[in-house]
């Protein structure tokens, strides 16, 4: 990832978050978990603490718009955010599997 240019900063202190969007130029769409990373690194935070809320790109075009929140915990994120069906079905197998070691 090359380029960064912060399209908006915003403070939302109900929610203990930044929101933001910013705008990358790279050759390739941004993986979700790269896209995480990079933003924590540049706001100097946990890639924990981010949630990606949209990558939107156009055809032919090296540029990115990426919707983020930015919370201050990792509690805040899980009490406020939406978990997806990919997660909870790792939260599902992660008990499961600490219940058959108990047995």
């Amino acid at each position: 990832m090359k380029n960064l240019k912060i399209l908006k900063q915003r403070e939302n202190p109900l929610f203990n978050r930044k929101e933001v969007e910013i705008i990358i130029e790279t050759n390739v769409a941004p993986k979700i978990s790269e896209a995480e990373a990079f933003i924590a690194k540049e706001f100097s935070s946990h890639a924990d603490n981010v949630k990606i809320k949209k990558v939107k790109g156009r055809f032919g075009s090296n540029n990115f718009i990426i919707t983020a929140n930015i919370y201050d915990s990792k509690e805040d994120k899980e009490k406020i955010e939406p978990k997806s069906k990919k997660e909870k079905k790792a939260a599902e197998n992660k008990e499961a599997k600490t219940e058959e070691k108990k047995e």
